[in-house]
């Protein structure tokens, strides 16, 4: 059985502070920065341009849903407000938070290096199955997020994460976990899933 044989449009949250360093954000609640909410409001104009009767259809239904963490909330609400729709339309879904980075969060690269010596390198062999330190892998993250995809029954718009998305290219899309984990998501962008497959709505690759 396909985990969700429907239509999704998903957008990925816009730029934080933590994203503008590359620092680990994971679960922690950042809000958009400056950049971010000029994404945010982007790609909503976007898709009135693109799909508008489609948005609409699902925004009568009440098919928006959106990860608990303040920067997806933010992406949301100025995507919908971009749409001409209520911005505070939507449902809130704690299965679509953000992969945990565990004992990592807040960390740059570097100084994950120094508290745990060769973590890059552990990760990069194995990144869909790596587990931080206190974290989550992204097969446990695509655990996690496939009784919500099961329960869904019809179309639907998703304002999420890059491990989310991640995930759900792997379980919608098909795409392998050793390519999945490692395929960039575009903050502030639009996907579209249908078809067992998937595409960006501005055309993107």
């Amino acid at each position: 059985m396909t985990v969700f044989p429907h239509r999704m449009i998903f957008i990925r949250h816009g730029e934080t502070d933590y994203n503008a360093a590359e620092r680990l954000q994971g679960q922690r609640d950042i809000a958009l920065n400056d950049v971010g909410r000029e994404q945010a409001f982007a790609v909503g104009k976007l898709l009135k341009a693109q799909c508008l009767d489609e948005v609409d259809a699902l925004d009568q239904a009440g098919q928006f849903h959106c990860s608990p963490l303040v920067r997806a909330r933010e992406t949301m609400e100025l995507a919908r407000d971009a749409l001409g729709l209520d911005p505070l339309r939507y449902a809130i879904e704690p299965e679509l938070l953000e992969i945990s980075f565990g004992q990592w969060e807040g960390l740059l690269w570097d100084e994950v290096e120094r508290v745990s010596p060769g973590a890059s390198l552990n990760r990069g062999q194995d990144k869909w199955d790596f587990v931080p330190p206190g974290g989550e892998s992204y097969a446990m993250l695509a655990k996690r997020v496939t009784p919500w995809l099961q329960a869904q029954t019809g179309d639907r718009f998703v304002a999420a994460h890059g491990g989310v998305a991640r995930a759900f290219l792997t379980l919608i899309a098909g795409l392998e976990p050793a390519v999945a984990a490692n395929y960039e998501i575009r903050q502030g962008a639009a996907l579209l899933f249908e078809n067992n497959g998937f595409s960006w709505i501005d055309g993107g690759v």
